[in-house]
């Protein structure tokens, strides 16, 4: 049995940004990956980066066929750099091939021509991910007509229609980017209202521009049936106390993911999962078995490639540094759901911050007032941000606009340096741009 000093099971943002930083730090480290697709993690092959290009395709009026192909070269390319960032490091190996926990420091590998071998590992990180999670529906199975994000995206041609269940990030952002090149899109979800928990001023935005764009949203709807043909997929739904039937060409489902731990072996060891499956770490990412940590997905999340890299921090600190680095150190975190435009998030709503006991300042600003809004020549949306009335410090904000997913970050550095509202106020930003709207954003709070 092949001894490691590390073994990484799993190429994602967080497990070859950890091999590459062992690698290079004289230390022997063999990763497995067991899709030869998937060098890179979700972000990279089949999730952010490949819808990004797809949305922003779409937006350009490039035909589908075309931009699905640019996709695919955009992936293929990416997926070479990070196979390469990592397997041409002296010091590591990279293996395709399942894993299997034999006991805490054993792994049973499977190869794809199904040869197998042991090997062990001083020390463990686990960064396999999630996968789609699948409602028990009768008749909902993936198949030729029934697709997860990943298949949906490798479509040759267009669907003409398309049903999406589930109307979170994932299921908005793909019905967005159908309807943009054209394709009759049908969104399903059980609750009354898109985006919940948001500010319902968004809320309101958002699902008036989305159903503009063509897109029919079937609320407070429960799919109780799923029938497929070679051709076409049937949902039964039943919504105000009636029982419906729609016909797709396809369904998207979109439902959330859950942690890729079920093909672990994780029986055979001290490792312990929560009930959702994710494997259950401290605030170090240290799992039951002192020498296993989990990073990314697979460990409940917050699911973003950028919580997978600080991961990757909280590890390589254990390993080289203090130690003293954790994720309760992760006070605030921005989040973008790239609809057009996009809509970003941090912190607390008006009505979170009010229940928590806040005294509040409400600041909102309509994108008509942006100057680089008409320039661009989409004027949808609004700022809303939240400040605490006494500190003065932001307790959170909603931007939906364009480049909302940039002008995030300014609030998020903000808030993370607790640092008053008046700065973002008086700064003098570059103009013309979305960031400078701040100037005028917070020079007068809404009356409460």
């Amino acid at each position: 049995m092949e001894h490691f000093t590390n073994i990484v099971i799993g190429f994602g943002k967080g497990g070859k940004t950890l091999a590459k930083y062992l690698a290079t730090h004289g230390q022997d480290v063999l990763v497995i990956e067991r899709s030869a697709q998937m060098y890179g993690g979700t972000c990279i092959n089949v999730g952010c980066l490949p819808s990004k290009n797809l949305i922003l395709n779409g937006q350009k009026g490039v035909p589908f066929a075309q931009a699905t192909q640019k996709r695919a070269e955009m992936t293929a390319q990416l997926r070479q750099k990070n196979y390469h960032l990592v397997a041409d490091e002296p010091r590591a190996q990279v293996v395709n091939a399942t894993a299997q926990f034999l006991n805490d420091h054993s792994l049973l590998l499977t190869a794809p021509d199904g040869q197998t071998e042991q090997v062990s590992g001083e020390r463990i990180f686990i960064n396999t991910g999630a996968t789609p999670r699948i409602p028990a529906i009768p008749g909902l199975k993936l198949g030729e007509r029934v697709l997860d994000s990943q298949r949906a995206m490798e479509l040759p041609q267009q669907p003409h229609r398309l049903a999406i269940l589930g109307g979170g990030p994932i299921g908005l952002e793909f019905a967005a980017m159908f309807a943009s090149y054209g394709s009759q899109v049908t969104l399903f979800d059980p609750h009354e209202q898109l985006l919940h928990g948001f500010e319902p001023e968004v809320q309101t935005a958002v699902t008036a521009d989305l159903q503009a764009s063509g897109l029919t949203l079937q609320l407070a709807s429960q799919v109780s049936q799923v029938t497929t043909t070679t051709d076409t997929v049937t949902l039964t739904y039943h919504q105000a106390g009636q029982t419906q039937t729609a016909q797709f060409d396809y369904l998207l489902v979109a439902t959330g993911r859950q942690p890729n731990t079920a093909e672990l072996g994780l029986s055979n060891t001290t490792i312990a999962t929560t009930p959702t499956g994710a494997i259950n770490v401290d605030e170090h990412l240290r799992t039951t078995a002192p020498n296993v940590w989990a990073l990314g997905d697979v460990n409940g999340g917050p699911q973003f490639t950028y919580i997978s890299l600080d991961d990757f921090r909280i590890v390589k600190d254990q390993l080289f540094g203090s130690g003293t680095r954790s994720t309760a150190d992760r006070h605030f975190i921005p989040t973008t759901t790239f609809l057009t435009p996009p809509l970003a998030t941090i912190g607390l709503t008006q009505a979170a911050a009010q229940a928590a006991g806040h005294q509040v300042l409400v600041f909102q600003l309509k994108t008509q007032a942006i100057p680089k809004a008409r320039v661009m020549e989409d004027q949808r949306g609004l700022y809303k941000v939240i400040v605490d009335q006494h500190s003065h410090e932001i307790l959170g904000a909603t931007l939906y606009a364009q480049e909302a997913h940039e002008v995030i970050n300014l609030i998020a550095l903000a808030m993370n340096g607790h640092l008053k509202y008046e700065l973002l106020r008086d700064m003098i930003y570059t103009h013309p741009t979305m960031a400078e709207a701040l100037n005028d954003l917070f020079q007068i709070p809404l009356q409460q």
